[in-house]
């Protein structure tokens, strides 16, 4: 047997073997198409109870705190249920004795990201400020975003990355997750389709990177939140073209030629957040590669063949 083989089938036993549920002849895994639909529909549902209540809480930061909880612990809730029910095994990507740290050292990533992005943009002199500060603000954008986090990477990651990555494999799981990821954000208000490539490149393509080297999603919620609470709840720019979002605790202005500062979208469509998220991608496919994560079909149908005698 191979290393790489020995890797797989070291992986796909510790992802799998773990279910408290007894192999039986009743035992019933659902195939990945069928999952992938299923848990995709799920969360559409979800994703628009989470919007609904984003838009009743409005500016109100206790609102935005607590609807942006509850809407996290709804899309945990359902995602562990549908991982139980459809694939009988416990969601392991959200094991909870890794949460903290995960969440922790993720929302420290995705904030220093970010404040690098937005300080090559300033040295060009494309952003500053005006008026005064909001806690309150950064408050409603606190909760907001929390919500978003957990709703968008168990949608994209922990659903469309990980059952497409059994159709496709890992790199084809990454492009394809990326691309939607990206174009889900064309419905923006301030949407750009060099915008939503951005996002497809420099977060897409990140996150599905950060969740395969690791094979938890609470460092992909961890970095988006810290990513977008910094760029809307600290700095005051447009996330990803949405000009409808509260003002965080500064107001910021990005000023000067659209390919430093991303334009009406935000500085997510600007080549510093390209650039400066290509660093922790290149990183974690790297770290992948070398733990043997970075798996074509063919290769996850044998390990879990091997996993399975």
């Amino acid at each position: 047997m191979s290393l790489w083989n020995t890797q797989a089938v070291r992986w796909v036993k510790d992802q799998y073997s773990r279910t408290p549920f007894e192999p039986t002849r009743t035992r019933r895994v659902w195939p990945a198409g069928v999952r992938l639909v299923v848990m995709v529909v799920l969360f559409v549902l979800v994703t628009g109870l989470a919007a609904g209540m984003r838009s009743v809480a409005g500016d109100n930061p206790v609102l935005s705190l607590l609807f942006g909880a509850a809407a996290a612990v709804l899309a945990l809730t359902v995602y562990a249920a549908a991982v139980r029910i459809l694939e009988q095994r416990p969601a392991v990507e959200l094991d909870t004795t890794v949460a903290a740290s995960g969440l922790r050292v993720g929302a420290a990533t995705g904030l220093g990201l970010f404040v690098a992005t937005l300080a090559l943009i300033a040295l060009f002199g494309g952003y500053g400020t005006k008026g005064g500060v909001s806690v309150g603000g950064a408050v409603t954008v606190l909760g907001m975003m929390a919500g978003v986090a957990v709703v968008e990477e168990i949608l994209f990651r922990g659903i469309i990355f990980r059952l497409v990555e059994e159709l496709a494999g890992t790199r084809g799981a990454m492009v394809i997750s990326g691309l939607l990821f990206g174009g889900l954000h064309l419905v923006n208000s301030g949407a750009t389709v060099w915008g939503a490539l951005a996002i497809a490149v420099e977060a897409g393509l990140m996150l599905g990177a950060v969740y395969a080297a690791t094979r938890t999603l609470w460092l992909p919620i961890g970095l988006h939140f810290g990513w977008n609470f910094a760029l809307s709840g600290i700095f005051g720019v447009t996330v990803s073209g949405n000009e409808d979002q509260p003002t965080g605790l500064l107001h910021g202005v990005l000023s000067g030629p659209e390919a430093i500062t991303g334009g009406g979208f935000g500085p997510e469509a600007s080549i510093f957040a390209i650039l400066v998220c290509t660093v922790p991608t290149v990183v974690f496919l790297r770290l992948a590669k070398r733990r043997g994560r970075l798996c074509t079909r063919h290769q996850l149908r044998s390990a879990g063949t091997s996993a399975s005698s």
